[in-house]
This record gives C-alpha cells, structure tokens and sequence, in this order.
C-alpha cells in the first residue's frame, strides 16, 4: 500500500498530533535549540522561520531568547495547540500561518530559518527542491538555514526493518516500513493508539545521500557550511541517526 502523493495534506491530525507532541522529550527540544542557536548564530532580536513548525516546540524556546519567530505549517490542529502553548507560556507574539510549506511570502526577511523534526523530503523532487529555494528567497544576504532530516541514505538502510512497536508516552505506536527503489521513496504505515482510539495512517518521505543534498541546496542558491550525525555534533557517517545540515545564503548584510 503506497501513500498518495499529498499525504501530507491530512497526515497530521488527531492522534498523530498528540502522539508528536508527547514523545518529543523536553531535553531533545533542549538540545536542538542549543545545536540552532549556535551554528545559526542567532541572537535576541533575529528573525526566525521555523518552517514547517508543528506544535512550536523550538519556535518558543526561541521566541523565549527574544527571537522574532514565524511558524508555517499546514495542520490547523498542529497550529491551534502551538497557539495555545505559546499563550501558556508567555509566547504569544509568535507569529503564525496556515500554509504549504513552499508558500513563503517573506522575501530577504528573515536572518535564519530552520526545517527540523525530519520534515524534509514529503513532497516529490520538484517540490522538494521548490521548498528549498523558497527557503533562500526569504533569507537575507548571509542568513543561514539548518535542515534536521532522518531519511538519508546513509541513515535510513542500515537500519531499515519491516514493523517497529512500541509503547511512547501512553501511545501504542506501529511502524511498518518499506522503501521503493523506482520512486527512492520510504513508504510508510503508521497506527496511533490511545486507550479506545486508533488511527492508522500512510506516509511517504523522498530518500537522498548527503552528496544529493548538498547539491539541491546549492541549486537552491545555498552554500552548505557544515553537517552532522546528532546535535552533540558527532561526525555524521553510515548509520548515523539523522542528518543536521546547515548552509548560508552568499553576501553579506549589515544585520
């Protein structure tokens, strides 16, 4: 069973939002605001998209720091709880929108922008690589972009297996997982569980080696800078867990 195309229009509601939510611990949020904070040189007052956002996570942490932050993202559920997290947390003047991810009407506004949480590579090549250069075009002159992405070659088959279980938070969570070498697309059926509920539901998310990568940033006007294996900035390498990217928009700017 092979997900759609735009799977990703209505994967991330109901339980699938919960279950994101509750099984991030705090001291993983902690870790990658640390990680962004340093090698996006921010600082109180730097404009920041986080994009796309889900539950604002790190876009408090950061908006905490004094941060101007922006988070798209195109679950209004997802947006609804980051909204009502930030206004129990003092964060309010996060600014926020419903919109597809390659939907960024900010050109040269922002100083960093960040795509964390393996949020890269749901689309097809083309929007992947459009979701990129919408990306630098909101960037100013030396402004920085960090891509956090889990579905690497390097990453994902040396530990491929066909279902992972797993009890997270309260959750009952199933993975099963297939990868299709026509489309070099992990395919994926998850099942949410929670007391009396349950949601099962497919996903799909493009696989590149870090040499693609580093060339789809530069197609999309951004020079890759330095790349790691985890946010303590272990060499990243066959089997490494995820892939943290960043790269730098050319020129300079006053900012």
């Amino acid at each position: 069973m092979s997900a759609p195309l735009d799977w990703w229009k209505s994967f991330f509601e109901g339980l699938a939002v919960d279950f994101w939510g509750a099984a991030i611990p705090p001291e993983a949020t902690a870790e990658d605001a640390a990680f962004l904070w340093k090698h996006l040189a921010l600082w109180p007052g730097a404009r920041v998209l986080d994009v796309p956002c889900g539950l604002g996570r790190l876009a408090r942490v950061f908006a905490g720091r004094g941060c101007a932050m922006t988070g798209v993202d195109i679950s209004e559920r997802a947006l609804a709880a980051a909204r009502e997290n930030a206004e129990a947390s003092a964060h309010d003047g996060i600014r926020y929108r419903r919109a597809e991810m390659r939907d960024l009407p900010w050109p040269g506004e922002f100083d960093a922008a960040f795509c964390f949480g393996n949020s890269f590579g749901y689309l097809d090549d083309d929007g992947n690589v459009e979701f990129l250069r919408a990306v630098s075009r909101t960037l100013r002159p030396g402004g920085r972009f960090a891509l956090d992405y889990g579905q690497t070659a390097e990453s994902v088959f040396p530990r491929i297996v066909p279902r992972e279980e797993m009890v997270v938070a309260g959750f009952h969570f199933a993975e099963e997982t297939r990868y299709d070498p026509l489309t070099g697309r992990i395919e994926n059926v998850f099942t949410f569980a929670r007391g009396d509920a349950r949601e099962t539901k497919l996903a799909s998310q493009r696989v590149y080696t870090l040499r693609q990568l580093v060339d789809l940033l530069r197609d999309a006007g951004l020079r890759t800078m330095v790349h790691f294996g985890s946010p303590s900035e272990q060499p990243f390498g066959l089997g490494s867990p995820r892939l943290l990217l960043v790269a730098e928009k050319p020129g300079s700017s006053a900012a």
